[in-house]
């Protein structure tokens, strides 16, 4: 029989947030005895059924607003919790965390093979890193071209830490992936990266058939902050009256800086992205910008009006903060009239599209992310 068991940071449905002691950014030789425990520990969990995790979590699940965690991010979460670490940020340091991430994400490898070429795309301060990624197989005539953004709260995240998804996405969904390595903050805040990511769009639109994709069928996407910088640039598109991208993938995307929501304070620590590595990254991400919360450009949401843009797919995780503002813009924009697919992935939390190759829901809710975009992109060629 299962329960709803109340964690550090959450409390079952209706419920306010239990007070904790939140754990702090670990030191370096933590980390370092972490690092050691989690390469066992990702190699471990694809392979261990679930009645075994079960077993080991004590048979107790985590039930909040009517969704149950997946039984793998809750023996990941466990097993994170237990070593010291919160969050998805390691260290106040920006040079330690992004290298821990890019350490992390290493260890989480899917042996993908596609097409794989470095290259770059010329950006407003010059060229910009891009990794181009092309179906090795399984394709006819010129496939679609995702132009990519990676997450990683505009400070960390590179084109190594979303590798594994990429290739994922070129594979299963049959279309190029171009990512791009876009300028991060503290050192480049924005609109920096919005600058690079733009310019990255439409450079992509002019050289798609050079790259032997569809120019009639390129794309956008990302997760987190790409997910936001995303909605950005399908809203400047339509502002300079730029060809709109056939579709923006939004996944679990941030659309919101000025307001807080339920699901930020629910999910504020306990559930891989915290409250502290959220106000860190809008920190460092705002520190010396022109722009401020309320500006469309940091928080898509708030644009005045929403009609016009690009049909999007929405996805959202039941256990991530960011989820409310997600679920609003999908609602936001349906209400405009643009076409949204959008998808909740009730036992999943932030991050998820990056965990598939652990198994579990994070396996079958990016599988299904990815059907749905190929299925989209080829009724994009069916319209045009």
């Amino acid at each position: 029989m299962t329960r709803s068991l109340p964690v550090e940071g959450a409390s079952p449905a209706g419920a306010a947030p239990v007070p904790h002691a939140e754990v702090g950014r670990p030191s370096p030789r933590r980390l370092a005895v972490l690092n050691a425990s989690s390469r066992v520990m990702l190699r471990l969990l694809p392979r261990l059924p679930d009645a075994v995790k079960r077993l080991l979590l004590g048979r107790r699940t985590v039930t909040i607003d009517g969704n149950t965690l997946d039984t793998t991010l809750q023996f990941m979460l466990t097993a994170q919790r237990s070593a010291g670490i919160s969050g998805l940020v390691a260290s106040d340091d920006v040079d330690v965390a992004r290298t821990q991430l890019r350490t992390l994400s290493a260890m989480i490898d899917a042996g993908i093979v596609v097409g794989v070429r470095d290259t770059s795309v010329p950006g407003p301060a010059g060229p910009l890193p891009a990794r181009h990624y092309t179906p090795v197989s399984g394709t006819s005539g010129d496939p679609a071209l995702l132009v990519f953004f990676h997450g990683g709260g505009f400070v960390v995240g590179d084109l190594d830490t979303h590798d594994d998804l990429c290739r994922l996405i070129c594979r299963d969904a049959g279309v190029q992936v171009l990512a791009i390595d876009y300028r991060l903050a503290p050192e480049h805040p924005a609109p920096a990266a919005i600058d690079d990511c733009y310019a990255a769009y439409r450079w992509a639109l002019e050289h798609a058939g050079e790259l032997g994709a569809d120019p009639a069928r390129v794309a956008v996407g990302g997760d987190s902050a790409g997910g936001n910088l995303s909605a950005v640039v399908c809203q400047l598109a339509r502002q300079d009256g730029v060809p709109l991208p056939v579709l923006q993938l939004l996944i679990y995307p941030a659309t919101n800086f000025a307001a807080d929501t339920r699901s930020k304070t629910l999910f504020a620590d306990g559930f891989f992205l915290t409250k502290r590595d959220m106000d860190w990254f809008r920190d460092n991400y705002l520190a010396g910008s022109p722009l401020a919360l309320d500006d469309p450009r940091i928080s898509p949401l708030l644009a005045e009006d929403l009609s016009g843009l690009p049909p999007a797919m929405v996805l959202t995780g039941g256990f991530d903060p960011l989820r409310d503002e997600g679920n609003q813009y999908a609602d936001a924009l349906a209400a405009a009239g643009v076409p949204v697919d959008h998808r909740q992935f009730g036992p999943l939390v932030h991050g998820f599209a990056n965990f598939f190759p652990l198994g579990g829901a994070s396996a079958t809710g990016t599988a299904e992310m990815v059907s749905a975009l190929r299925a989209h992109l080829s009724r994009a060629a069916g319209s045009r």
